[in-house]
């Protein structure tokens, strides 16, 4: 094994043993705006740190963050999950929250693992679909290895586009996403499956169904995406 193939195994060892997933390597360029990860020593890789489906949750999910009630339990925690991983393997870290700046993890994870947008706006994976999620990138000085090649996503020869349809508050048009007519509905009594099950639209997806995910999972996830929608949408 070279010394770049080493390396990377080594990293993604520790990011499975703290109950993540890698996911993929991205070779940033000077229109990413990476940081240096060490003082004079430019970064050269990025590994993308995540969950796909349902691997990942638990690790979050027995955590003290989860459970002390604090505001923010899933950034916290991983600010200290991967940002310990950062220390203990003499990397820099970056999040995708906790903005500006905001790093663009969708673009990065088209590159790392050939993702491509779904017409919801979120990227689908070709094995797991819209179930899954960045939780933190490790920059690293050293060339972990290449990028994915471009792919040719689910959605291309999807002939019923049943996520746009499914959607009981009609938040997806030409003109893109209507947040504010996703919450007004979302905090409407009609919108309880909605919260309670997650996005419809979403869930209307044939792609990764096995890797749904768990019902807390869901229920977590959405409470944030509406304390999100509180934020963006007037």
């Amino acid at each position: 094994m070279n010394p770049s193939n080493e390396a990377r195994a080594r990293i993604e060892a520790a990011i499975v043993a703290a109950g993540l997933t890698p996911r993929g390597v991205v070779r940033p360029g000077a229109d990413d705006g990476v940081p240096d990860p060490l003082p004079g020593r430019p970064a050269r890789s990025l590994i993308l740190i995540g969950w796909r489906g349902r691997v990942g949750w638990s690790a979050f999910a027995a955590s003290p963050e989860r459970r002390d009630g604090g505001a923010d339990p899933l950034d916290r925690w991983s600010r200290r999950v991967i940002g310990g991983l950062a220390a203990d393997l003499g990397l820099g870290v970056l999040f995708p929250f906790g903005g500006p700046p905001w790093w663009p993890f969708q673009r990065w994870g088209a590159r790392a693992e050939g993702l491509t947008a779904s017409p919801l706006g979120l990227s689908i994976d070709a094995e797991v679909g819209l179930w899954h999620g960045w939780r933190g990138a490790l920059v690293s000085p050293e060339d972990l290895g290449a990028e994915a090649p471009p792919q040719t996503g689910p959605c291309a020869t999807c002939a019923t586009r049943s996520c746009l349809v499914a959607c009981p508050a009609d938040a997806f048009g030409p003109a893109g996403f209507a947040a504010g007519r996703c919450r007004t509905f979302l905090e409407g009594h009609a919108g309880g499956l909605c919260r309670t099950d997650g996005c419809r639209a979403r869930d209307a997806c044939p792609v990764g169904r096995a890797h749904r995910y768990a019902p807390d999972q869901i229920r977590f996830l959405m409470a944030g995406y509406r304390a999100t929608l509180e934020e963006i949408s007037p």
